[in-house]
């Protein structure tokens, strides 16, 4: 999730047993906003935790090339296009990230987190407080 100077870029959703509806479970602290989504999860070794714990990711073209470990949709080819199957994978993909995406979008629709301009260890402190809220829905 960013913010126009900071961001709480990796959040960890579980969707206990398949259901449709996704549970945050995990907001890492708030790092600089021009962190990039892998770089800000391979500094709090999110990738390396899940796969010691059996953890699949499934994630968004921007983890691609963050180990075997890590589900990512395919790129096109350049010039190219992508087979039936592998548009297919994609579409699968897409859709059992579906809940995490609408959970994030739901935290991002806080006014706190349109227009923050503090440090990252206060907004730090503010986003397990929405945590806290959105569990309690």
């Amino acid at each position: 999730m960013t913010t126009e100077d900071h961001a709480v870029a990796e959040a960890v959703a579980d969707t206990y047993g398949g259901e449709s509806t996704a549970v945050l479970v995990w907001i890492s602290p708030a790092l600089p906003g021009r962190t990039h989504d892998l770089t800000a999860a391979r500094t709090h070794r999110i990738i390396r935790i899940c796969e010691r714990q059996g953890v699949p990711i499934l994630a968004d073209r921007a983890y691609q090339g963050a180990g075997p470990w890590v589900a990512t949709g395919l790129k096109r080819p350049p010039g190219g296009e992508l087979t039936l199957t592998q548009r297919t994978v994609n579409r699968a993909l897409a859709a059992a990230r579906a809940p995490v995406e609408r959970g994030m979008a739901r935290l991002k629709s806080w006014q706190t987190f349109r227009r923050c301009r503090i440090s990252p260890n206060r907004m730090t402190v503010i986003t397990k407080a929405v945590l806290t809220l959105e569990r309690q829905r």
